[in-house]
C-alpha cells in the first residue's frame, strides 16, 4: 500500500513539472552557439545589447529594440532560434510574444 501511494504521489506531480520544463532549454553545452553568435544575431535584428546572460539554460538578452523599447529575447542555446520576446509596451509596461507570435499581456 505505501509504495502504491508513493507512485501515485508522483504520478499526481509528474505532469505539473512537465509543464513547468517546457521553458527550460536542454542543449549540451558541446553545442552552443558562441557569444559572438549572439551579438551577431542582436545587430541583425536591430537590437542593442546591454547584457547577455544564461536564464534556465537558454541565452537572454536585455537591450533595446530599434524603437528604443526595453527588450528582452529568450534564445535557444544550440540553434538561436527566438524562443519569446519581450518588450515594455508603452504606459501599459511589458508584453510578450513568443514564437508562434501570439501577443500576451
Amino acid at each position: 500500500m505505501k509504495k502504491t501511494m508513493t507512485i501515485l504521489a508522483f504520478l499526481a506531480t509528474f505532469p505539473a513539472g512537465a509543464a513547468l520544463a517546457d521553458d527550460d532549454c536542454f542543449a549540451p553545452m558541446a553545442d552552443w552557439q558562441p557569444r559572438d553568435a549572439v551579438v551577431q544575431l542582436a545587430e541583425q535584428n536591430g537590437w542593442t545589447v546591454s547584457r547577455i546572460k544564461i536564464d534556465d539554460g537558454c541565452y537572454e538578452i536585455d537591450g533595446t529594440d530599434v524603437q528604443g523599447r526595453r527588450v528582452e529575447v529568450k534564445l535557444h542555446p544550440a540553434t538561436l532560434q527566438v524562443l519569446e520576446i519581450e518588450f515594455e509596451n508603452g504606459e501599459d509596461g511589458r508584453s510578450r510574444q513568443d514564437r508562434e507570435g501570439d501577443n500576451h499581456e
